[in-house]
């Protein structure tokens, strides 16, 4: 089996619809794609009616979090999405992002940019607005070469000049209302150092002993050693390590499946799982 349990769609960060994602999925030659797309379901329903057959959703979200003045992220997967607590979080972080955009775009405005705001919710459109989509208009003005250049102290990075803060969880009250929901929870490319400060293991080891499931260890922004090391945390602390590849189709270059998770360990993500179970593909439209 080939699982890939990260990727994004138009509903947040993407450039593919959700049901574009899935069939390019298939075409990939993937057995199961979880659709986590920032703090939203919304694309849940088209991936669904449109999952070919062959292929299992697993319907999950990317939580927008933050420790100690450092920001991550954390996987929920197989929640219920009507779950009271864990809906109004995300409603909560989800509203904060559009005058967070406007702000950084306020902000590369004065830096001598002629970026607009109708530029950036053109290049949004219907998906959670977030930073790929502000560094997207960067590169489109030819500001930077890639929308991963744009994620420096010179631009959008923690930090940087036209960083602007949102509403983020408590990584510790995530795993909280993500367990409350029925979910499994996973930190997401724990060690991304090229994205700014990461949280140290000692942090880890405290999230793993409230709730965490597992780690993202098999990952674009891990390195081999770092993989190595990753892993071996995740076995002294009784945690999963799961491989994604974080798809977001034209707007960074992995290409789907490119990082994937072992079987067992996808096993078990099911078998944890109360508030919702992997879809089938039946033969979508």
């Amino acid at each position: 089996m080939r699982i890939d349990l990260h990727c994004h769609s138009t509903a947040s960060d993407g450039t593919d619809t959700p049901a574009e994602l899935v069939r390019k999925a298939a075409a990939a030659g993937l057995d199961v794609v979880a659709l986590t797309d920032h703090d939203t379901t919304r694309g849940h329903a088209e991936a669904i009616a449109a999952l070919p057959a062959g292929l299992t959703l697993v319907t999950g979200a990317e939580l927008s979090c933050r420790i100690d003045g450092i920001s991550m992220h954390m996987l929920a997967y197989l929640f219920d999405p009507e779950e009271p607590a864990l809906l109004a979080e995300r409603e909560l972080v989800r509203d904060d992002r559009v005058p967070r955009a406007r702000a950084m775009v306020a902000r590369i405005q004065e830096l001598g940019v002629p970026v607009t705001w109708e530029q950036v919710a053109r290049i949004a459109g219907d998906g959670s607005v977030g930073r790929p989509h502000v560094a997207t208009a960067l590169v489109e003005l030819g500001v930077v070469p890639t929308v991963s250049d744009a994620f420096t102290p010179d631009w959008l990075a923690d930090g940087g000049r036209a960083f602007v803060e949102k509403h983020e969880t408590d990584p510790f009250e995530a795993i909280r209302l993500i367990k409350g929901a029925g979910g499994v929870a996973v930190f997401a490319h724990p060690a991304a150092s090229k994205r700014g400060r990461t949280v140290p293991e000692s942090a880890i080891a405290k999230m793993a002993a409230a709730g965490l499931d597992g780690l993202e260890v098999d990952h674009m922004d891990h390195d081999p050693d770092t993989r190595v090391r990753l892993r071996g945390l995740a076995g002294e602390l009784g945690l999963l390590a799961t491989g994604s590849s974080d798809y977001h189709g034209s707007r960074k270059t992995v290409a789907l499946g490119e990082y994937t998770t072992d079987p067992e360990v996808y096993g078990e993500i099911t078998r944890r799982a109360t508030g919702a179970f992997p879809v089938p593909g039946t033969g979508g439209a």
